[in-house]
């Protein structure tokens, strides 16, 4: 056991040095203030960020990303504001949820939250319906400032190209296994999650991936990214 954690510390630290090495630093996630990365983690779900800027653009014409201003604007408005980012009817009632926990937990002022535990606050998030656990664990990164690791589809991908999973573990499962085998800070896990967002995009593709260009293209790869040809 003990064995097995230390392969996959290893292979994790070599993954994130690969990574920093190709990309410095990316700036992510692009925001005013931890109220807009709340709103783009909700209107992200589904869609490429390119259609999440053009929503919270619009918002921000109107001097919505406050919570307060957020919560008195009508759901029919809303949804059209944020129709660049798909699904807008249901993510405008959750960014109407989203508000309602804001101002009962917090009266809307967000600095009022750092006092709450991490695990606690998680859970209370994840109780907020249309928020699940990639959006609680964004939220929880990037306005808040916590240290927790983000799953995605690319996490998914990634990890299982490159021996660190063999099949798809529960989300809770594979975030658990970065939090034992990886630096627990809020820069690192920050940049790891960019880092990983950046790669499944640009070259660990679902289809056609670019193995020969990728960050990670000399280190061992299993039987999966050999049948590419690399």
């Amino acid at each position: 056991m003990k064995r097995q954690a230390l392969r996959v510390n290893r292979r994790l630290k070599s993954i994130y040095s690969a990574f920093e090495k190709r990309y410095g630093d990316l700036g992510w996630w692009p925001a005013d203030g931890p109220f807009e990365v709340m709103v783009g983690a909700i209107l992200t779900q589904n869609t490429a960020w390119s259609n999440v800027e053009k929503a919270i653009s619009a918002l921000r014409s109107r001097g919505l990303l406050s919570p307060e201003a957020l919560s008195r604007v009508k759901d029919g408005e809303l949804a059209v504001l944020i129709r660049p980012a798909g699904y807008f009817r249901q993510k405008a009632r959750k960014l109407k949820n989203l508000c309602s926990f804001l101002e009962n937990e917090c009266s809307g002022e967000i600095k009022l939250l750092s006092g709450i535990d991490t695990d606690i606050l998680r859970g209370k998030l994840l109780s907020v319906n249309g928020i699940g656990p990639e959006t609680a664990d964004s939220i929880l990164l990037y306005a808040l400032c916590r240290p927790v690791f983000v799953v995605d589809a690319y996490t998914k991908r990634i990890f299982k190209r490159h021996l660190l999973i063999d099949k798809e573990p529960p989300y809770d499962e594979l975030r658990n296994l970065v939090h034992d085998n990886f630096p627990r800070t809020v820069e690192q896990l920050n940049a790891f999650h960019a880092y990983i967002v950046e790669t499944g995009k640009r070259y660990c593709r679902k289809k056609s991936p670019l193995c020969r260009e990728c960050p990670l293209g000399r280190m061992k790869r299993n039987v999966q990214c050999l049948a590419y040809g690399v």
